[in-house]
């Protein structure tokens, strides 16, 4: 019993958000001294509002959407309004307009050019306002853009119902082995109570001489060992309440009360192939990767349709008015039409870099198609033989019991000493132990179950049997 405590009280640190973002959260309610009761569904449903890692997907997916916005401003027209006033300084000698000049042209105006007359140095005031269209009519590679960026933004929609999925496994997790571990501390309880119960009754046979200095030992020891499973019994549920708490947003300091019972169902019958179709039609993950097939041959064709002309129109109309000497209204329409001449090795290159990228992502598809097969038969083989496991799980416990109750009247008969009650105590811990961790790993395998038929989140009742 002692190496038993010993041995639980060792268990690997709890995992953080450094090495994986569903293990963390954003803290969304401070600490209040009334512990806060929490069901199952209530805690996936803060999970699903709070969890780090989901936050980060929904981000991603919320950064896709504005490169969908972007790429679509491509199409739209821009009109750009522009106004100014000012006053303008010109040395029309430094223009070309020199002494020679104004000579040539003197003979146009009547009575000529008075010479040191005409000043050089002009000024004037300008006021001017311009509204200005712009708009791309064609373009191969804008299109194709758009459509890369429609299939991108579609996978990581996926992406992040694929992190939602993540989340209620992890938080139902979470909430299991709290369970499991507050039954360990329960029934580690009860069998310190009456390894307390049977140490007074032999050390009150001791001392009316009717049993040995030896079973009065063996009895304390046995206590004290319990008393080690209890100790680490809880703070084993301490620590797994603080990892529940920081995946659902809780702060670690808040006192909380789990309000369901470790749930057990029989486990529908449904055959592979059942699952499989269900899971190819469900996976978050196996539409991710087909969306990341059709953003990839987007872009492979953005990259081909560099070879096309791109056809824009644009101009503005604008007014002027000088020296306020009256307004004058002018204008330019324009079509451009660009041609792309000696691109072709860059085109190449960069369609053959989107064909490698393109093969890779259809092989992943490919082997996810076999995966999922591989995952759903695994996963109903651990459910399936979990189950089991529960039922012989359950007997044990029921026949350390009725020997444990048989060594007990024993013992009270002065039929035996304390050595064959103390082994049928520790039987017992250990089968109820064992009972224990069977109910979560069968509750974890159903879950698995779910998750790899991709129906984790919308069907996580049905399949724990709540």
């Amino acid at each position: 019993m002692v190496c038993a405590a010993v041995s639980i009280g060792a268990q690997a640190p709890n995992p953080t958000s450094a090495a994986n973002p569903f293990f963390g959260s954003v803290t969304a309610r401070p600490v209040t001294g009334e512990p806060l009761k929490l069901s199952l569904d209530d805690a996936i449903g803060l999970g699903l509002k709070n969890n780090l890692g989901l936050r980060q997907a929904e981000i991603g997916e919320s950064s896709l959407q504005g490169q969908k916005k972007q790429a679509l401003q491509h199409f739209l027209p821009t009109l750009t309004l522009t106004g100014s006033n000012g006053v303008y300084q010109h040395n029309l000698a430094a223009l070309g307009f020199g002494p020679g000049t104004i000579a040539k042209f003197g003979s146009l105006f009547p009575g000529g050019i008075p010479s040191g007359k005409f000043s050089f140095i002009t000024k004037d005031d300008l006021t001017d306002g311009q509204i200005h269209f712009d708009q791309t009519l064609f373009s191969g590679p804008v299109i194709a853009g758009w459509r890369a960026v429609g299939a991108a933004e579609k996978s990581a929609y996926y992406s992040k119902m694929s992190a939602r999925g993540e989340v209620v496994q992890q938080v139902a997790t979470a909430y299991l082995r709290a369970i499991a571990d507050s039954s360990e501390v329960d029934n580690a309880l009860a069998r310190q109570a009456a390894d307390q119960l049977s140490l007074d009754q032999v050390h009150q046979a001791h001392l009316a001489g009717v049993a040995a200095n030896l079973d009065e030992l063996r009895a304390r020891v046995q206590l004290q060992a319990q008393q080690q499973s209890l100790i680490a019994a809880r703070n084993n549920l301490e620590k797994d309440l603080i990892l529940l708490k920081r995946e659902i947003g809780i702060d670690p300091g808040q006192p909380i009360i789990l309000t369901d019972p470790a749930p057990y169902s029989e486990l529908a019958a449904q055959t592979p192939e059942e699952l499989r179709a269900t899971a190819y039609k469900s996976r978050q993950d196996y539409q991710n990767l087909q969306a990341q097939v059709v953003e990839l041959r987007a872009v492979q064709s953005a990259y081909r349709s560099q070879r096309l002309p791109t056809l824009s129109f644009g101009g503005y109309y604008g007014v002027s008015m000088v020296n306020g000497a009256g307004t004058h209204g002018n204008f330019v329409a324009m079509g451009t039409l660009k041609l792309p001449i000696f691109r072709e090795a860059r085109i190449r290159g960069d369609v053959e870099a989107a064909q490698a990228n393109l093969d890779a992502v259809s092989a992943q598809l490919a082997n996810l198609r076999v995966q999922i097969d591989q995952q759903v038969r695994s996963a109903l083989l651990d459910a399936t033989a979990s189950a089991r496991l529960v039922e012989v799980a359950r007997s044990s416990v029921e026949l350390a019991s009725r020997a444990l109750a048989d060594e007990t009247d024993r013992v009270n008969a002065g039929v035996d000493d304390t050595l064959p009650l103390v082994t049928a105590q520790a039987t017992l811990a250990a089968a109820q132990s064992n009972l224990v961790q069977s109910l979560y790993q069968y509750n974890l395998s159903k879950l698995m179950l779910a998750r790899t038929s991709g129906v984790l989140e919308t069907q996580y009742r049905a399949f724990l049997g709540r």
